[in-house]
């Protein structure tokens, strides 16, 4: 199962390069053609389209995930304020986990600390 993963804006847009190099594609949504600032359910709605994790440090997308369901899932960084180095190495170093809750079919939000 591919891992195509979407960093919402509360992340760097710099970190795509290097998390593209351990994933199968990474996009910030700044890369997407949505109108800057875009809105948490356009960020959904592409996302669910493009069969993409939505990868955030935003708790709006926990609460769109147990109102609307899934896909499309969400990663929800629970890391507080840490540099941009730190998230990637997380998300690296967590890339097993993060392929199991891709293919679990019960599981909609995975939280990493």
């Amino acid at each position: 199962m591919l891992i195509s993963l979407l960093l919402d804006a509360n992340l760097s847009w710099r970190s795509t390069v290097a998390l593209r190099t351990h994933f199968d594609s990474c996009f910030h949504v700044d890369d997407i053609g949505l109108l800057n600032p875009a809105k948490d359910n356009e960020i959904w709605d592409y996302a669910k389209r493009n069969g993409m994790l939505i990868v955030t440090n935003d708790e709006d997308f926990y609460y769109l995930s147990m109102l609307k369901g899934f896909p499309p899932k969400v990663l929800l960084l629970k890391t507080g304020n840490q540099s941009r180095k730190f998230i990637e190495q997380l998300l690296i170093n967590s890339k097993e986990p993060i392929k199991i809750f891709v293919e679990s079919l019960e599981h909609g939000i995975l939280e990493l600390i």
